[in-house]
This record gives structure tokens, C-alpha cells and sequence, in this order.
């Protein structure tokens, strides 16, 4: 049997990752779109690091994307995992799966939007 636990640590592990894709290319994209250039220098001066994420955003994102598939087959492979039979365990268990599966699901829009300014945009 599956810990739904162990599902959302998962799953929330999987959601760090995969903002890191936004810090990298979605949000200074979004900002220099929005002619906040400025504002994009000085979020690079307070956090230099960004620079770092930038520059290595193929690793960031193959990280992100095996995150994400260790996530997706946890999720898969718990979705029938039985719930205790006491009413209080069993619908805490199924809170917990469902808001692991909420979790996975920002997880992978965060991850497919920061591929789009990524790798997508900047062909177009």
C-alpha cells in the first residue's frame, strides 16, 4: 500500500522543481515583455542566483521533467490504493490524494509554461 503522504511529498517536491523553471525563463520573460526591464535588474541584483538558474536552464529543466514523471507515476500508481475503513483516516486519506493530485497538476502547468519561454518563444 502506497502512504498518500509519500504522494504529497512527492508531489510538493515536484512543484519546487518545476517553479524553478518560472524563476528561470517564464517570469523575466514576462517582465521584459512588459517593458519592466528595470524591474528585472533589480530582481537579478537582489538575487543573483537567478543568473545561475538561467544559465543552466537545460538542467533545471531535465531535473524538473524527472520530477515530474517519478511524481506522475507515484500518482498513477496510488490513484486505487485502498483508504482505511475509519470514517476520520479515510476521509483524511482522500483529502490527501486529492490535494496531491491538485499539487501534481499546478506542478505540471508551472513546468509546461516555463518550456514555452524557454524553448518555444524564442523561436517565434
Amino acid at each position: 500500500m502506497i502512504a498518500p503522504k509519500s504522494n504529497l511529498l512527492t508531489s510538493v517536491a515536484t512543484l519546487f522543481a518545476s517553479s524553478s523553471t518560472l524563476i528561470c525563463c517564464a517570469i523575466p520573460a514576462l517582465l521584459v515583455a512588459l517593458g519592466a526591464g528595470a524591474t528585472l535588474s533589480t530582481f537579478i541584483s537582489i538575487f543573483p542566483k537567478i543568473v545561475w538558474i538561467s544559465e543552466h536552464k537545460v538542467e533545471v529543466f531535465i531535473f524538473a521533467g524527472v520530477m515530474l514523471s517519478i511524481s506522475g507515476y507515484m500518482q498513477w500508481r496510488g490513484r486505487f490504493a485502498p483508504c482505511p475503513t475509519d470514517p476520520t483516516l479515510r476521509d483524511a486519506c482522500m483529502r490527501t490524494r486529492k490535494a496531491s493530485l491538485i499539487v501534481y497538476s499546478l506542478s505540471l502547468l508551472l513546468y509546461l509554461t516555463g518550456g514555452w519561454f524557454a524553448f518555444v518563444q524564442p523561436l517565434i
